[in-house]
Formats: C-alpha cells, structure tokens, sequence
C-alpha cells in the first residue's frame, strides 16, 4: 500500500509531482506493484494534462497516452503527474507556473530538464518508475543528474500518441528507474525492443575539442577508457557538437514557434516567448544550413554505431548545478546525437564529482539492438557501481 501522506509530505520538498491520483489503482501483470510517475507533457485520464504551461493549467486528459494505456495493461500504478519545463524547453526545470523541482542528491540544485521531476521522483524514491520526454536529451540528463537510469527508445520503435508534442522528428517519450532490470522490463512494455545482436561487440566514442567539461566528468570518463582498453575505437563528427545541438534547438524552436503562435501569450513566459524567437529568425540560407548538419550527423552517427556496434560518452559535460546558475549551454551536446540519428541511448550512473553530484555514462546502439544495449549497460554497470541513494531516499509502499 502507498503511505500517501508520506509521500506527498516528502514531494513538498522537491517539488517532482505536481499532482496525484491518490485513487491510483495496478492490475496484475509483468508491472504489477510498480508506481510510476508521468511527466506532465503525457496524457493520462482524468487526471491534468498540462504540459507545464499556464495555458493547459486546466486541461484534462480524455484518454490515456498509448503507453500509459500499455503500462496499465501491464499491471502498473499511475500515482500522479510530474513536474517539468514549461512546454518542455529549458533545461533546470525552474518552471515559472508550477515551480522549481529540487535534485534530491543537494539543496537547492537543479535535476535537470525538462523531465527534471521525473529524475527527481525516481531518485527519491517516490515512484519505481517515471515517464519522460527527450528531445535532445530530456530523459537523460535528468537521469544523470539524478543518478539515475534512463532509456530513450529509437523514436520510431516507441509510440508518441498522447505527448504533447516539442517537435515530432526529435521527441521521444522514455522511462527512468532506479536500476536496469526494471528500466529494461518498461522498455519492453512500452517500445520495441529489438532482438538482433550488434554487428560486433566492440566500442567507439567521439573526439571532439570543443565541449567545454567539468574536470571530474574528462577524468571519469578516461578512466572509462582505459579499462575498456583496445576495443574503443575514436571517431569524428564533421561538425562540432555544439554546431549540430544548435541545429537541433533551432528545428525545435521553429516548430513550437508554429504551435504556439495563436494561443493566448499573457500565458507563455516571457523566457519561453524569447526561447520560440529563436527559429523563425534564421535566414533561408542558415536554415537550410541546419538541416544539412542534422541529415549530416543522422547518417554518420547511424553508419558509426552500425560498424562498431555501440558508441560511449558522457551523458552531460557536468553534473547538476545550483538553480542560481544559469544552465550551460553544451548540456546536450552529447544526448542530442541519438535523437537526430533515431537510435536508442541508455544513461548509467558513472560516479560523482567533487561537489558529490552524480555523473553519468551514455551509451547508443542502432535501432533493433536494443537487447544488446541493455546487456552492454549491466557489464558496464557492474563495473562503474556508480549508482547511490540520496539521503533524502523515501520507501513509499
């Protein structure tokens, strides 16, 4: 049984849920017993549907979203909807309608965005299970600086029927847990989960001078390295990542533009009003720019993790930082790779830095080796051991 007085008395002080369904009911099945969280941006019934815009504060969901209809098939409990960044753009989840969501790990940090309640929520402790969305890196940066686990299906391998949508070519809804075992079984109920073994066992990662990183994450990930030894092979990209990032943030600027141009703009935050500028402004000639990196980047990246068999990298250029803070720019240089190419990505914990904030491990294989991703995370997990409850860790059932 869920102590809901416990876990709303433990929600007030990250502010990860910002409603819930305490007549929340499982079923029987492989999800039987899992409480699972829903990031406010995916529909389920009855219950606000939000998106986190002062524009939806009083829509409600008709249906469900098909996955959540497909986690509910399964057996499991939807105990409520999550905090995140207004319409899923930004980066700390400071949202200026529904509040700051607070890293459980440090007081007054960000748990990244835009899925930062769903991090959070999980590294709490307050959910088995969350659901977020990942546009270039939503599901997993929140993951890694929560130390958490996260997946981001190929976005064509997992339904987004109910997701409000950032923009339909990169988006991509993905669950985050407190381990892989259970990580794994949503992905199976939520996604397709391919079978097929990698074209080889080997690894590769990418060189690339202009990504400005924490000292701890360089050092974490060399060390990475060096035990994996010879079966890393070293590649590049044709553009630099903070290059390909920015084409990615503009195709999803451009698009939001379109959606939100004829709604009522007293609703929208002046940041996300300034933030929907950004796409419509770009000339002709940059704009068709961009797309010519992104197609760029999709092929090789596809052509890499097909040759090597899986391609490894930080998840995040830092750990979590200060709410004060303003969010670096670079945070999705890494995570935005797999979105562009449609390849399926796993974050591990890897460790802490020096201000005892979690790091973590990305991990991209092609589409259909999802089963192969999956079993490379646990040997490497079974390795780095980087996983660790925060204190503030609640057991709500």
């Amino acid at each position: 049984m869920i102590n809901w007085d416990d876990l709303e008395s433990a929600n007030a002080a990250l502010n990860a849920f910002t409603d819930f369904d305490r007549d929340a009911t499982g079923g029987a099945g492989p999800l039987a017993g899992v409480t699972i969280g829903v990031k406010g941006n995916i529909a389920v019934k009855a219950m606000p549907w939000t998106a986190g815009c002062e524009l939806y504060r009083d829509r409600v969901a008709d249906e469900d979203a098909s996955v959540v209809a497909m986690l509910r098939a399964a057996g499991g409990t939807m105990i409520g909807m999550l905090n995140m960044e207004e319409a899923a753009l930004g980066a700390k989840t400071d949202n200026p309608w529904f509040g700051k969501t607070y890293n459980p790990h440090k007081k007054n940090y960000t748990p990244g965005g835009s899925s930062g309640g769903s991090g959070a929520a999980v590294a709490a402790g307050l959910c088995d299970v969350a659901l977020g969305t990942d546009t270039m890196g939503s599901v997993r940066i929140p993951a890694a600086y929560c130390g958490v686990y996260g997946f981001k299906p190929a976005q064509s391998a997992i339904s987004q029927d109910g997701l409000e949508l950032a923009e339909q070519s990169l988006d991509c809804i993905g669950p985050l847990a407190r381990n892989l075992d259970l990580l794994e079984k949503v992905a199976r109920v939520i996604s397709d989960v391919g079978e097929d073994k990698a074209k080889t066992g080997s690894l590769t990662t990418l060189v690339e001078t202009g990504v400005d990183c924490e000292l701890e994450v360089i050092e974490n990930f060399r060390d990475i390295m060096r035990w994996a030894g010879e079966t890393i092979a070293v590649a590049q990209l044709k553009h630099p990542l903070s290059r390909i990032r920015f084409a990615g943030f503009i195709k999803t600027s451009k698009a939001m533009a379109a959606h939100f141009v004829d709604e009522d703009q007293s609703k929208l935050s002046d940041n996300f009003k300034k933030l929907l500028t950004y796409g419509p402004k770009r000339s002709a000639a940059d704009w068709d720019e961009d797309q010519a990196i992104l197609e760029q980047t999709s092929e090789t990246m596809q052509m890499l993790v097909l040759k090597h068999g899986f391609c490894i990298l930080p998840t995040a250029p830092q750990g979590a930082f200060p709410h004060s803070e303003d969010a670096p720019a670079n945070q999705a240089d890494y995570t935005c790779l797999a979105n562009i190419a449609d390849l399926p990505a796993i974050t591990i914990p890897s460790g802490f830095n020096d201000n005892a904030m979690p790091l973590g491990l990305q991990i991209i294989a092609s589409k259909g080796c999802e089963a192969d991703l999956f079993a490379l995370a646990r040997t490497l997990d079974e390795k780095l051991r980087g996983y660790r409850r925060p204190e503030a860790y609640l057991e709500i059932t």
